[in-house]
């Protein structure tokens, strides 16, 4: 076991020889298949000063695999937008578009009203 004592920061010294300190391992999620994800699609303007965005919200997984969905949705739309609190924003109305693109990938897509 490595001694990188900022893993450790914020511990109390034991004078235990016994110890062995245990990590608080916050373990993510699996990721769903893209035939398990129920994912929903809405047209958002609220709290943006009345620009739209388009909103992905219901996936299921790793960080890492909700940030690439979203750069594939940005790259295929051609617009900008971000990933976060899981959810995906995609600036602009691209309700359709990108419910194409997620069916095309496999997942199950439905339009909320919102």
């Amino acid at each position: 076991m490595g001694n990188d004592w900022k893993e450790r920061l914020g511990m109390v010294y034991s004078t235990n020889p016994d110890f062995q300190y245990e990590k608080d391992s916050e373990e993510e999620q699996g990721t769903l298949a893209p035939r398990q994800q129920n994912l929903r699609v809405l047209l958002d303007k609220k709290k943006r000063k009345g620009k739209a965005v388009t909103l992905v919200t219901g996936f299921i997984g790793s960080n890492e695999d909700l940030k690439d969905l979203g750069k594939l949705l940005k790259s295929k739309c051609g617009v900008g937008g971000t990933v976060k609190d899981g959810e995906i924003l995609i600036q602009g109305d691209f309700c359709q578009r990108v419910m194409d693109i997620l069916k095309t990938e496999g997942y199950k897509v439905k339009r909320s009203g919102g």
